[in-house]
């Protein structure tokens, strides 16, 4: 018991100190987790088994609150074209993520989680190879005057 609070702490302190960037990239990677657990549910003969509809499907939620969220964090102002660009491919992911909920469509799906995992990489490199601010650039206060 004890465990799991202290895991919750840190996980819950991680997320709050996290960098923008660092926290898209934490959604990607739970988006991804979703997608792969949804993947894992599918049968040998590319169905879904009864017991685990309702595990498929709360994933496949979950996947999609993760992507709407990633929409409403689209500033479409200064993003421009990138953000109209990804706003349309985001809206695509979750009418597919819609539809697989329905049809239980694994091909649709490994094609949802390709994708994802292409912008994750793409996001994983613009995070690691963009310098953080500058330091001097916000000066420490001077309580000196």
């Amino acid at each position: 018991m004890a465990y799991t609070q202290a895991y919750s702490a840190y996980k819950e302190t991680g997320v709050k100190t996290a960098s923008q960037g660092k926290l898209l990239l934490m959604l990607y990677e739970e988006a991804l987790r979703r997608l792969d657990t949804a993947i894992s549910l599918f049968t040998n003969e590319e169905k879904i088994e009864a017991a685990s509809i309702e595990k498929f499907h709360n994933n496949l939620v979950k996947a999609q609150e993760i992507i709407t969220e990633l929409m409403v964090s689209l500033d479409m102002e200064k993003g421009g074209e990138i953000a109209r660009n990804l706003m349309a491919l985001y809206s695509f992911f979750n009418r597919e993520l819609m539809d697989i909920c329905i049809n239980h469509s694994r091909e649709k799906l490994h094609s949802v989680r390709t994708m994802m995992n292409e912008l994750f990489g793409s996001w994983s490199i613009a995070v690691t190879e963009t310098p953080s601010a500058d330091p001097s650039a916000h000066p420490a206060l001077d309580i000196n005057g």
